[in-house]
């Protein structure tokens, strides 16, 4: 009763809108937003994506098929925030730079488009979190539908389970960027060396991990469910990373999870060790 009471206000709102420009990356949060714009909205409700060497390709390749499937116009435009240096040396906040270019973009093709609102897939549970990212939304008017209903991201999960979307258990990947420790730079070619990292690993039956970048080194985090598998096929692991371009390949002792970047950084608090 409380998640459908949720649903028909994410509508609602979307609705009182008119017409909107959905930021969409095909993750979990976004798909579900755009199903519910292009059901309260119709053809008034418009996908847009912003191309970055920071998302893998795979990731832009599901998100077309999913926009696809749900009927909905699908805008791409490139992204330039590898052209910032305020991104591309890292700092704590670099999430705002680029979702400060991501809103420019929305912004100036909702504009053109004469579309009312830019709305994104924030959930309730960011809105406790450390997110730079949204004080660029904050800047830019963007609209948080899930957000605003008091959506967390197992309700969304829920609810896209309901839904039949394809995205309601997809594991959280936030971009190739977030590999890379804060104050390293950000470079094409690092990208670059993650995203074939862990579409090898992903080839190899691996779903919820990260490649973390060291120089050298590429730490892999995973799931503890998934540390039996990644064992199986580590001889295949390690040769597929050093064929990226690292020269030692390590395994994290503590199992992946969300914001182990920012607990390093002192920006959450550091969680206990495992016993």
């Amino acid at each position: 009763m409380e998640l459908s009471r949720k649903r028909e206000q994410v509508i609602e709102r979307l609705r009182g809108l008119g017409s909107a420009l959905v930021a969409y990356s095909g993750g979990v949060d976004s798909a579900l937003l755009l199903a519910l714009a292009r059901e309260a909205l119709g053809h008034r409700a418009i996908a847009f994506t912003a191309v970055s060497p920071a998302v893998p390709r795979d990731e832009l390749e599901a998100a077309r098929a999913l926009a696809h499937d749900l009927r909905a116009e699908h805008v791409e435009k490139p992204s330039a925030e590898l052209e910032d240096p305020d991104y591309v040396r890292n700092p704590a906040d670099r999430c705002y730079f680029c979702k400060t270019e991501l809103y420019d973009l929305a912004r100036e093709e909702a504009r053109a488009r004469g579309l009312s609102a830019v709305v994104s897939g924030t959930n309730a549970d960011e809105l406790r979190d450390y997110r730079p990212g949204l004080k660029a939304a904050d800047e830019h008017g963007v609209v948080q539908p899930l957000a605003e209903a008091g959506l967390t991201k197992a309700e969304i999960r829920e609810l896209s389970r309901e839904m039949g979307l394809p995205t309601w258990d997809k594991p959280q990947q936030p971009c190739l960027s977030s590999r890379i420790p804060y104050g390293t730079e950000v470079t094409r070619e690092r990208l670059d060396q993650l995203a074939r990292s862990e579409m090898a690993l992903r080839a190899l039956g691996l779903r919820e991990f990260r490649v973390r970048w060291h120089g050298e080194v590429a730490r892999i985090e995973v799931a503890e469910a998934e540390l039996p598998r990644l064992l199986s096929v580590r001889g295949e692991a390690a040769l597929a990373l050093r064929q990226a371009g690292f020269k030692f390949v390590s395994v994290d002792l503590e199992p992946f999870r969300s914001g182990r970047l920012n607990e390093a950084a002192g920006l959450v608090p550091l969680r206990p060790p495992l016993t």
